[in-house]
């Protein structure tokens, strides 16, 4: 999905001792709509102008930041947690990653404003600057990532890959290291899996302690291998005559040779790069049938069609055509999935200083892992180091990785993937993230027509539906029943389209009952797909059965979290409306 964009701009200062900021939602969000109708609901519009004095007060400024972390909280939401936004209510944000991205917009809108501003404001604007870091760093305080970090190990192919680079212009705070992660099984960091030890992997790890916009990581253009890497090499001049061709393509044939070029510029980071990727897509005949009946089956079962069809458009062609150039044991299916792995699990897109957005590998930079940590209370959270990155600087020419909150000496520093269900980041991954991923979401399959929506309340009006386990909300109440509120209210409306009230009538009740039971038809009917849980000897089972058999059990458990919640939901309606029998 792609990252909500937070409009942040100066407003004119009336006078020396005050200035003011505006935030904005853009209405090129695509959830602007519904977010519009939250802000709505929360007393602020789409577009919002704050004043700063210079005489304001420490309580003010913390007034001041509060309410504008609440706009930016809603700003920022992306489609699930704007779906599921109902269930975090209490908790004060809606989550780890959500609030981190609040604050440094709010962080990046103050540090945009300091400059050309007079004596006093800049000390205004400096009070709310601190405040706004203050809560980032409380916020790290409740969250903590346990794993044991062998410092003393790395690879010779490593070292000598960060050598490389530095000799190259990359400029790093951070050291490879060998860890012991906390993820279940497997493992595939940005550069891939190893696939030895259960959970066993390399990261980053900070070398001194890092604040809040120190630059991690930085990457010089000249190494970052993108297109127009291809487009100098002698590949180009045969791939561009093909028609459907695809950048994209040309990168993955490129990389099938290139891996191979013992004097390729990228030598020494193609060798850092593993055998085997041991993502959801090499998984082998065992583990996709353990996975009959569950969403990961179809997601990887639609990208191997892919992938195939791919390959078969090129191949055996191309090494008959051009056997010097695409010699036939560089362009194996086996070659071309090892390919297309790399690029799905160590690509990164980039905004590059003439504006296109390519995707790249970046040398170095794929060491980072992903951000998957429990909070203090045990709950799962994406709280990474580095948000903010993807853009390269213009005035540099490089692609740089500031700090979104601190990192100590010694601890691993982390970004994210994204915000993907355990199902996605298996299949081009190779992992599955520790406790319950906020994204393990179920689709619902439910024809939404034009005639469902209602124009003036966009929160009601989704064009697709889905559930996710219910442990995660607060509300078990009823018309609630830890279920989503969209999908409940899209239910009760296809039943009666002028039901305005959830009142304790016995009309709604009875819709309700007939809401609850459909959906434990429809629940039980995919649990029953799933079959019995098999157990799982750790000893003797190949890694992608181990995965396969976990993501089954993931989705078993979320399907019984609804089954469960929709008969206690029946109960609950029922005991209401036997008041009416009598």
């Amino acid at each position: 999905m792609e990252a909500v964009e937070l409009c942040l701009s100066n407003g004119t200062a009336e006078n020396a001792d005050n200035c003011s900021i505006v935030l904005e939602l853009t209405e090129n969000d695509p959830l602007f709509d519904k977010k519009k109708k939250l802000l709505l609901d929360k007393g602020f519009g789409v577009k919002l102008q704050i004043y700063l004095k210079s005489s304001s007060s420490l309580d003010s400024i913390s007034n001041t930041l509060e309410r504008m972390l609440q706009i930016g909280r809603i700003i920022h939401l992306d489609e699930v947690e704007l779906y599921f936004g109902e269930h975090d209510t209490q908790l004060g944000f809606y989550s780890t990653r959500n609030e981190l991205e609040a604050l440094n917009s709010m962080l990046l809108l103050v540090n945009n404003s300091l400059s050309g501003q007079t004596y006093k404001l800049v000390n205004v604007l400096q009070d709310l600057q601190e405040a706004v870091i203050d809560k980032i760093h409380k916020m790290g305080n409740k969250y903590k990532v346990e794993m044991k970090i062998d410092k003393t190990y790395i690879g010779d192919k490593e070292k000598i890959l960060v050598q490389w680079g530095e000799n190259n212009g990359v400029r790093t705070k951070l050291e490879i290291a060998c860890k012991f992660s906390r993820f279940r099984t497997g493992w595939a960091g940005l550069l891939g899996s190893l696939k030895c030890v259960e959970g066993a992997g390399r990261g980053t790890i900070a070398m001194e302690d890092l604040k809040v916009g120190d630059i991690a990581l930085e990457i010089p253009v000249s190494i970052i291998i993108s297109e127009d890497i291809v487009y100098k090499c002698d590949l180009y001049n045969i791939l561009q005559k093909i028609d459907g061709m695809s950048s994209e393509s040309m990168l993955l044939l490129w990389s099938m040779k290139e891996k191979h070029n013992c004097d390729s510029k990228f030598k020494n980071y193609f060798e850092t790069l593993p055998k085997e990727f041991n993502t959801g897509l090499s998984f082998g005949v065992d583990a996709i049938m353990a996975l009959e009946g569950t969403l990961l089956l179809e997601e990887i079962m639609q990208a191997k069609e892919h992938l195939r069809n791919q390959y078969d458009e090129f191949f055996p062609a191309l090494c008959n055509d051009y056997p010097d150039i695409f010699p036939a044991e560089f362009y194996t299916w086996e070659q071309f999935l090892w390919a297309c792995e790399l690029w799905y699990s160590n690509s990164m897109k980039v905004m590059f200083a003439d504006g296109k957005l390519r995707t790249c590998l970046i040398p170095i930079a794929g060491f980072l892992n992903h951000s998957n940590i429990l909070s203090d209370c045990g709950k799962p959270e994406l709280y990474p180091h580095i948000v903010h990155y993807g853009k390269v600087d213009s005035v540099t020419n490089s692609l740089k990785f500031p700090l979104s909150r601190p990192c100590s000496a010694g601890e691993q520093c982390c970004l994210s993937y994204g915000n993907f269900s355990t199902s996605h980041l298996i299949t081009f991954y190779g992992f599955s993230p520790q406790g319950d991923n906020p994204y393990d979401v179920i689709p619902i399959d439910i024809d939404v027509g034009q005639d469902d929506c209602i124009e003036d309340c966009p929160m009601s009006n989704w064009s697709t539906h889905m559930v996710q386990g219910t442990w995660r909300s607060n509300n078990h109440n009823i018309f609630h029943y830890g279920l989503p509120t969209p999908l409940l209210d899209y239910l009760r409306r296809v039943r009666n389209p002028l039901q305005q009230e959830k009142d304790l009538s016995q009309a709604n009740l009875e819709i309700e009952l007939e809401v609850l039971e459909d959906l434990q038809s429809t629940f039980s009917a995919m649990m029953e797909s799933l079959g019995d849980s098999d157990f799982v000897d750790g000893e003797n089972t190949s890694w992608d059965v181990k995965l396969a058999m976990e993501s089954k059990d993931l989705q078993r458990k979320i399907i019984s979290s609804i089954l469960t919640s929709c008969s206690a939901g029946c109960k609950l309606v029922e005991s209401e409306l036997s008041r009416f029998v009598s």
